[in-house]
């Protein structure tokens, strides 16, 4: 099945209960999907079109703030109409799942693949000091792991959690086994698992407030240095990697999602020409793996980054290495997704192989 498609089937077997969203090329299939499967008449997963994204954001966070698994998807454009229901979410330390399968820009742009809002997921559209976390698939396969690792990590933490795919992803086709039927949550079980959570009212008044809203600056700020802190906790515990043929590597790419997969290819075909390559695929990409790429760098005579973008990662990479070994960046942009040849061109171009 398809990568979007493979999200909506994960999510009615997670224990989803509410898929807010709105249409958008490339993933229309996540709702489409969810749609012909109608959970509402089987494990009563509500589904419903908003009439906008905003909409879908702002329905994400008062389904999040009652401790239910609920989430939304859009593309590009539709995810940057989301950012500030995101960093209310943030604020407000609401768990929630926002699927970006990302297409070309700034703007309208294209409907085409691209890897753009990489800043805009790590770095956050929102305003304020804040972080949600990021995570990369780079198969069909990882479409539909992600959606549980997702709302497992957002509840752990009560933090927003993002999966940022992109076109390529989503719309190609792969075998894929998809997660067992985990029962949605009781209202017992959420009021066991979710203590902070707003359940109504009782003797008229509400049951725990949720905002982001602090009118004092003192109590503010303390807010903030509790978020800050526990952006460190995730930091120290959540970052995931996967390597490829690093252990003798004399040059490095750093490449996530579709573009890790056409840099394996690239790397193939670099060692049967005896140059030896490894790859760092980020999977978080926030947190970041900024301590795995720093011990490569003291390893490897150069790091290309690749991505499909105007170079945005690698502003990351180059913080990891601080300097240690060279980085070069190599993308397209518009919509264009780039071949493993373009990848060992430009390897071979920047570092004089």
């Amino acid at each position: 099945m398809k990568g979007n498609e493979a999200i909506a089937h994960a999510a009615i077997r997670c224990g989803c209960d509410g898929y807010f969203g709105y249409p958008i090329t490339p993933q229309s299939e996540i709702l489409e999907t969810l749609a012909a499967q109608k959970p509402w008449e089987t494990t009563g997963m509500v589904v419903l079109q908003a009439e906008s994204e905003v909409a879908s954001i702002n329905m994400l966070y008062g389904g999040g703030g009652a401790g239910k698994r609920v989430m939304t998807s859009s593309s590009s454009p539709g995810v940057a109409l989301m950012q500030e229901g995101i960093a209310y979410m943030a604020g407000a330390e609401i768990p929630g799942l926002i699927v970006n399968v990302q297409r070309g820009g700034p703007g309208l742009g294209t409907i085409q693949p691209s890897q753009g809002d990489y800043f805009q997921a790590t770095r956050g559209g929102g305003n304020g000091d804040y972080q949600i976390i990021v995570l990369a698939p780079a198969s069909v396969q990882e479409m539909a792991d992600f959606v549980d690792l997702s709302f497992e990590l957002a509840f752990k933490y009560r933090i927003p959690a993002m999966i940022l795919s992109d076109g390529v992803i989503g719309q190609v086709m792969e075998k894929v086994k998809l997660p067992p039927f985990k029962p949605r949550r009781s209202e017992e079980e959420i009021l066991r698992d979710c203590p902070w959570a707003t359940t109504g009212r009782r003797n008229g008044r509400p049951i725990n407030v949720i905002t982001s809203l602090e009118l004092q600056p003192e109590a503010m700020e303390k807010h903030n240095l509790h978020l800050q802190e526990k952006y460190k906790t995730i930091c120290a515990n959540e970052v995931r990697v996967e390597e490829m043929q690093t252990e003798d590597a004399d040059f490095l790419i750093v490449a996530f999602g579709s573009a890790a997969r056409i840099a394996q290819k690239a790397i193939l075909d670099l060692r049967q020409e005896g140059i030896r390559v490894g790859l760092l695929r980020p999977i978080t990409l926030w947190p970041f793996p900024y301590d795995r790429i720093r011990e490569l760098a003291g390893q490897v005579k150069g790091i290309l980054t690749f991505e499909i973008n105007a170079g945005q990662m690698v502003q990351d990479v180059r913080l990891a290495v601080e300097g240690r070994t060279p980085v070069t960046q190599y993308g397209k942009m518009g919509g264009i997704v780039p071949t493993p040849d373009e990848v060992i061109a430009t390897l071979k171009s920047d570092f004089h192989i």
